[in-house]
């Protein structure tokens, strides 16, 4: 399934759509060039899903975790830093992909040997002035 964002004004209604299209999923796989809009919409998903704390990139922490009254923990990760898997072993990201927690996660390609079969593969792509939001169950 592909969604277009033609401008930030249309981000609500994107997420909107997102979010009833990933119903059945917990576990999400952004991948994206720097800058094409990953956190953004990570943040606008934490928002709609009840997040009232504030939501930033963990580029430097590397995990976040969020809580919602209607979606319990989720947790947005950002692998960018990350030198090799094993780092992320050592945080203790494994436990967390394990759980029964929503999962975000930015640079996952750091990681792939950890991500979860049921993940789903968000691409999202700079085409002209639009965003294509790729999602690949």
């Amino acid at each position: 399934m592909k969604l277009e964002l033609s401008s930030l004004d249309e981000l609500s209604e994107t997420v909107k759509a997102f979010l009833s299209l990933a119903n059945d999923y917990k576990k999400f796989a952004f991948y994206g060039e720097m800058g094409v809009g990953k956190t953004t919409f990570i943040n606008e998903v934490m928002k709609q899903m009840g997040v009232e704390d504030h939501t930033s990139s963990p580029t430097f922490s590397i995990i976040n975790e969020y809580f919602s009254v209607n979606y319990g923990s989720i947790y947005h990760f950002d692998f960018y830093r990350l030198n090799d898997e094993m780092e992320a072993y050592d945080i203790g990201v494994e436990e967390i992909l394990d759980s029964d927690s929503y999962c975000f996660m930015e640079w996952p390609e750091k990681v792939s040997n950890l991500l979860p079969e049921n993940c789903v593969d968000v691409i999202i792509s700079l085409k002209d002035t639009k965003r294509i939001i790729d999602i690949q169950t």
